[in-house]
């Protein structure tokens, strides 16, 4: 399944968001569709994996602790892909704290990394030093 949205500047740029927490990709397509970009959604890693194969995204946004295949074993068959693809780590921790998955993730190449609970602010800055335009994406 082809995935295209065109606005008057062009092709919007693309996000996949990865997190077994309903709520939580709620939130983040709030957020993002609100600063005019484009959200897919996945429940795990293997569904984000399927998806990315099929579209083309500008960003990945995946948690750290799911179940089918977690963030690492994602991120790791990203950047082996595509090494220069920017991706966004997020975790509340699990069977270890947060701060050491996050730690882990941020050695295997494009990837920040935000903790949860994470502000709307620090999710707006984050993808628009990475992929943003900054001329329509303002913290309002």
């Amino acid at each position: 399944m082809k995935l295209s949205i065109e606005w008057k500047n062009g092709v919007v740029k693309r996000i996949l968001i990865i997190d077994d927490e309903p709520s939580i990709l709620l939130l983040l397509r709030t957020i993002l569709e609100r600063q005019e970009y484009e959200v897919v959604e996945a429940l795990n890693g293997e569904e984000g994996m399927r998806l990315f194969h099929e579209n083309r995204f500008d960003l990945v946004i995946t948690d750290m602790v799911m179940p089918a295949k977690d963030g690492l074993k994602t991120i790791m068959e990203l950047m082996e892909e595509t090494p220069d693809l920017p991706v966004i780590a997020i975790s509340g921790g699990g069977a270890i704290p947060k701060e050491r998955y996050l730690t882990i993730a941020s050695y295997l190449g494009n990837v920040r990394t935000i903790p949860k609970p994470f502000s709307r602010e620090v999710i707006i800055e984050t993808v628009n030093e990475l992929i943003g335009d900054n001329e329509n994406n303002e913290l309002s």
